[in-house]
């Protein structure tokens, strides 16, 4: 009968051991899901911002000489991050393709421009910086027209700014909100064993022999979850990497253990700093209050 009950007892210290690793593994993981978004945003926003386009349409009695020359001169600028020549002809066979007929044939002649398209670095996407951009490339004495969005450059620096305070917020909030979790499920493991507890201290043990079996444990518990939500994150970046590798999630490798090691730490500190307290609290407990 004693041997039953102590299996029944061993079977239900692990499930709830179980159950404490996987509040734990569950709330890191979101955790590092939003420490993955904050050490990407910039990345993400940079992405975003180097699909926008500056179109420089050029004089039809510019010469060859002249639009190499400054093809090669936008090459060597600052803001400047790749650049796309164009020529009218090509222009005119895609728009032929797009709209799925010969427009010269009707036309008549080619209206349209030879083009030089300039993408820009993520640094220079902003309205201002673009206009300074659009006023200097003007000047040159091919350049017919330039062209570019303003109002998605507007509604993109807009966006990311509130984007980003939102993201510091919400990573606030979880923070909190992981501490809460992680805590009521180590309270809940100390309060199983609140009767072994208050035994150990009626023979005479001190609270710091009765209190470190179970930090241990708690900190063996945090490792463990960690170690689950590490490989959860891992496996979210690897999916990433293969489906969008212009993300570049693994290219800062410093970045990714240092949140690799930030999710391990709140793991340990937090399991560590939430079973001494509920032990505590055990431990100044009266035996009557046990019960309640």
């Amino acid at each position: 009968m004693s041997k039953s009950f102590e299996k029944y007892q061993k079977r239900r210290l692990r499930s709830s051991y179980f159950s404490v690793i996987v509040s734990i593994a569950l709330v890191l993981f979101l955790l590092g899901l939003l420490g993955l978004l904050m050490l990407k945003t910039k990345t993400i926003s940079d992405h975003f911002k180097e699909q926008v386009a500056v179109t420089v349409f050029l004089n039809d009695s510019a010469k060859n000489k002249d639009i190499q020359k400054f093809q090669s001169d936008l090459e060597k600028k600052e803001y400047t991050k790749s650049v796309v020549f164009t020529s009218k002809e090509n222009a005119a066979k895609e728009y032929s393709k797009d709209i799925g007929e010969d427009f010269i044939e009707y036309l008549g002649k080619n209206p349209l421009k030879n083009a030089i398209t300039v993408f820009v670095k993520s640094d220079f996407v902003t309205p201002e910086k673009m206009s300074e951009i659009d006023k200097a490339i003007s000047k040159n004495k091919t350049v017919f027209e330039v062209s570019y969005d303003k109002p998605l450059i507007d509604l993109l620096t807009k966006n990311i700014q509130r984007i980003s305070l939102w993201v510091l917020v919400f990573s606030g909030l979880f923070m909190l909100i992981a501490i809460v979790l992680i805590n009521s499920a180590i309270r809940l493991s100390v309060y199983s064993k609140r009767f072994t507890i208050k035994t150990m201290q009626m023979v005479g043990a001190t609270k710091g022999f009765i209190r470190k079996p179970f930090i241990w444990k708690g900190v063996q518990l945090g490792v463990l979850g960690a170690i689950v939500a590490v490989l959860g994150v891992f496996g979210v970046m690897y999916y990433i990497h293969k489906n969008l590798p212009e993300m570049a999630i693994f290219d800062d490798k410093i970045l990714v253990a240092i949140l690799f090691g930030a999710i391990l730490i709140i793991g340990v500190l937090i399991t560590l700093l939430s079973t001494f307290f509920a032990t505590k609290r055990f431990l100044n407990l009266r035996t009557e209050d046990l019960y309640y």
